[in-house]
């Protein structure tokens, strides 16, 4: 239980991290804020509403993890690096990826209620 404990304390620590210094997790902690609702009323059953909640959460973990690559390399030096600079450029891939999916999915909601 003690493990467990730490575990959410480090998370928590990590996210108030975040929050202090992303933007852009702010700006995703915005999004799914706003989304809650918004997908609640978009949404047309749970299931929809399911996968519209976790493609927003999908694209904070893959940010997380993003963010977590670019601490990794800005520790092992800040000079450039093909590799580094490699390794933050997948990452930023990541995130794109999971907002194209995000947005795929939200549209083809939008596009199911619009079309009734």
């Amino acid at each position: 239980m003690e493990r467990l404990w730490n575990a959410f304390l480090n998370s928590a620590r990590a996210w108030r991290r975040l929050m202090a210094s992303e933007a852009a997790f702010r700006q995703e902690v915005a999004v799914l804020a706003v989304g809650l609702p918004a997908g609640w009323f978009l949404a047309s059953s749970w299931t929809q509403y399911a996968a519209l909640i976790i493609s927003l959460l999908f694209l904070m973990v893959v940010e997380v993890l993003n963010t977590g690559i670019e601490a990794a390399c800005d520790a092992l030096s800040r000079e450039f690096n093909a590799d580094i600079q490699l390794a933050k450029d997948c990452g930023s891939l990541a995130v794109l990826l999971a907002i194209t999916i995000a947005a795929i999915i939200w549209g083809m909601a939008v596009i199911e209620r619009l079309a009734g």
